[in-house]
């Protein structure tokens, strides 16, 4: 697409996205989202990342997901989503949900990074400007801060609602213990919780054995997985060997340590059930994270990419959300937790009791 072009979104991308509701809110969002963490930094040419986002949009993805440090550098994903929206996307801002994240390394000094009320709302800040807007739909706390009180940091996302700069809030990487404590901090204040975001895939399944999902129905909150794909391990890029354009390769944020032999041996049987289901094996695995459960559902998965081709292929997962008893308990067999969550040790000290 054209730079001189005058975007118009296409009239029928709301016809096959499927939506669901967002726990127990008013908001539905769309079973995939466009994750900008990576590929949305300073060496992606921008014409690359707006064909990424209009062609997300176009396909009915209303949620755009983003943190401060995203990159890198950090902060150049907001800015170039900010440019994005200024010069295609400005005219469909009320049917989108854009949301941000604070929480980890920003900027230099003891006030950059964590939970403390001064780093949340001045990040936030610094965020609405990249990007151009005057509130975001969503605002995270992006990771449990062990030492400053879970009352500073709830008490923080709700005075971004009061003061008009956030719409709803978030969490991501808490474990049930804390989701629950955060969740009654934040509805004292009148601010119910609407959303959690945690790490899960058919390789990283830690949310299962914290209960997380029952968690989450209990105190009416909605989900977001990110990572559904394990950075690309659950695609057909490592089936072979280790490409030369990947996250390992790179040195980004998926090591080599996790391109096990047997690891890969599974995720080979997990691709061939793939193809029994006529399905590559991204579809899948999205397909599986977004699977009904008996304790819950996971709201939406979300998604990043290099290509406008990969969000197309990613979307199609839709067409067969549905498994049969026989097919998951063949996938059970080969889909192992492989130790790969890059965001444990987050998880296991926010679950540490205090004291």
């Amino acid at each position: 697409m054209s730079m001189e072009t005058q975007y118009q979104a296409n009239a029928d991308r709301y016809d096959s996205m499927v939506y669901r509701r967002c726990g127990r809110s008013g908001l539905k969002l769309p079973v995939i989202s466009l994750g900008l963490w990576h590929n949305f930094g300073g060496t992606t040419p921008h014409e690359t990342k707006r064909d990424m986002c209009l062609t997300a949009f176009d396909a009915g993805i209303t949620h755009f997901d983003l943190a401060n440090n995203y990159g890198p550098p950090h902060g150049s994903a907001e800015m170039a989503f900010g440019q994005i929206l200024a010069q295609d996307l400005a005219p469909y801002r009320d049917e989108m949900i854009i949301s941000t994240k604070a929480g980890y390394d920003m900027w230099p000094g003891p006030y950059g990074e964590w939970g403390s009320r001064k780093y949340l709302l001045a990040s936030l800040e610094q965020s609405l400007t990249r990007m151009g807007l005057d509130y975001v739909d969503i605002f995270y706390s992006h990771r449990f801060d062990p030492e400053t009180p879970l009352e500073e940091t709830m008490g923080a996302l709700a005075q971004a609602v009061r003061a008009g700069k956030a719409l709803y809030v978030g969490i991501s990487s808490y474990n049930s213990q804390r989701t629950r404590e955060a969740t009654a901090i934040l509805r004292e204040m009148g601010v119910p919780l609407l959303i959690h975001q945690p790490s899960y895939s058919m390789i990283n399944r830690w949310l299962e054995a914290d209960g997380l999902l029952e968690t989450l129905g209990d105190v009416g909150a909605g989900s977001i997985a990110f990572s559904p794909l394990a950075q690309g391990m659950l695609t057909s890029k490592y089936l072979v060997d280790i490409p030369a354009t990947s996250r390992v390769s790179d040195n980004s944020s998926l090591s080599s340590s996790f391109i096990k032999p047997e690891t890969m041996e599974r995720i080979r049987g997990l691709n061939s059930i793939a193809a029994e289901r006529g399905q590559t094996l991204a579809q899948m695995a999205l397909a599986w994270v977004l699977r009904a459960q008996p304790v819950g559902q996971i709201t939406t998965a979300l998604i990043g990419a290099r290509t406008s081709d990969q969000i197309r292929d990613c979307i199609a997962c839709i067409k067969n959300l549905d498994f049969s008893t026989d097919e998951l308990a063949k996938i059970d067999k080969l889909a192992d937790d492989a130790g790969i969550n890059l965001w444990a040790p987050s998880s296991e000290f926010a679950g540490q009791d205090d004291g």
